[in-house]
């Protein structure tokens, strides 16, 4: 298997992304929802159209992993939005972060999480901040070992099905 490549995305990979994004959280997770509250969801959370703003958002950054000629996985980081009582508007948050199960466990996925949270402390934010659903227990491990904890849980909405969030959090100091 190649070595996938990691780049920051812009403008032009909107397509890429959308179509990744909507491809991996299937790929993920479409065993656990109705096919009616996944067909809600999907255009929501991976359409083009946010896609693009949130491309233009200049507090926000994307990157794409690559192999064989196509995007394998991404990155989402930017302004923390997690119903937490403690978010400030200087914390940061990786928000989504998906690689295709063929490319799990070969490092991609580590280097993509490595170069997002550096992004975000470049950006000077105070405090990392990451939802995770209650049952990716390797998720939480990783995070765990990166100084990241659970200070507490949301209900995040696919269609009508409420899937139980951890919001995990880590401080400046437990970053240095």
């Amino acid at each position: 298997m190649p070595t996938p490549i990691i780049r920051r995305a812009g403008p032009a990979d909107a397509e890429a992304l959308s179509q990744i994004g909507a491809e991996t959280f299937t790929e993920t997770f479409a065993h656990l929802y109705p096919p009616e509250d996944l067909a809600d969801f999907l255009p929501y959370a991976y359409g083009l159209g946010r896609t693009r703003s949130d491309l233009a958002d200049p507090a926000k950054a994307h990157w794409l992993v690559e192999a064989e000629g196509r995007a394998v996985g991404y990155a989402l980081a930017g302004p923390c939005d997690l119903p937490h009582p403690e978010v400030t508007p200087d914390c940061g948050e990786l928000k989504r972060l998906y690689l295709l199960k063929a490319f799990q466990g070969g490092g991609a996925g580590r280097q993509l999480l490595e170069e997002a949270l550096a992004w975000l402390q470049d950006q000077g934010r105070q405090g990392l901040w990451i939802g995770v659903w209650s049952e990716n227990h390797g998720a939480q491990r990783l995070y765990g070992r990166l100084g990241f904890e659970k200070v507490g849980e949301y209900g995040f909405p696919v269609g009508k099905t409420l899937d139980r969030e951890f919001i995990l959090r880590r401080t400046a100091a437990a970053s240095a």
